[in-house]
């Protein structure tokens, strides 16, 4: 295991740091990053595919945050049903508001799906205009904006739903106040809906559309 306290460690840190920006930086050939080639890589990328990504995004990360909400919230559930059935039927909320979660990817993905248009390529080209580039690339963001947002909205709501189980088999009176925090996790996700509604909202695959 390192020791992060020795001398040396902080002398290397700093050295490799340095190194790391100057390749990035100055354009000889031994640089890390070669921009040339990103910007071509990226500009003959067709738009679909980044198009492709955000939908795959939007719905497949909200229900993997709602998937991993269950489980924390289910596993919890179920353990403290066995000591105190009561709880059982209550907090089956929190097990709506991660199912929730999905369904927000869901809508989103549909509303980004209804965005694509098939447009062709440039003339005696394999690249697209930059009005479906821009429009691509938009679609992509937007996915990856609502898929990450479901994904630690649905992972906060199966914690709080945890917790609201185990404390309202503990006592009764902390359920409604848990519940509280509980929805205004659930909230959170609605944001990253929201702005990807937003972001979608100016996609347009051709000049004249």
């Amino acid at each position: 295991m390192t020791d992060l306290t020795h001398p040396a460690v902080w002398f290397y840190i700093p050295c490799a740091i340095t190194w790391i920006c100057f390749v990035i930086s100055v354009g000889s050939p031994d640089r890390f990053i070669d921009y040339d080639w990103l910007w071509l890589l990226f500009r003959n990328m067709s738009p679909y595919f980044w198009s492709a990504m955000g939908v795959a995004l939007a719905v497949g990360m909200s229900i993997l945050g709602a998937a991993w909400g269950i489980f924390i919230t289910g596993s919890s559930l179920v353990g403290a049903a066995i000591r105190v059935p009561r709880i059982t039927s209550k907090n089956l909320i929190s097990v709506i508001f991660c199912e929730a979660v999905a369904i927000y990817g869901v809508i989103v993905a549909i509303i980004l799906q209804t965005k694509i248009e098939m447009v062709e390529p440039l003339k005696d080209s394999v690249t697209y205009s930059k009005w479906a580039m821009a429009s691509g690339y938009a679609i992509f963001g937007s996915g990856v904006t609502c898929g990450f947002a479901n994904l630690v909205c649905g992972m906060c709501v199966g914690i709080v739903g945890s917790s609201c189980a185990l404390s309202d088999a503990q006592n009764s009176s902390l359920f409604v106040k848990i519940l509280v925090v509980e929805i205004f996790g659930s909230a959170l996700g609605l944001f990253g809906v929201i702005i990807g509604i937003i972001m979608s909202g100016g996609v347009k695959w051709s000049e004249d559309a």
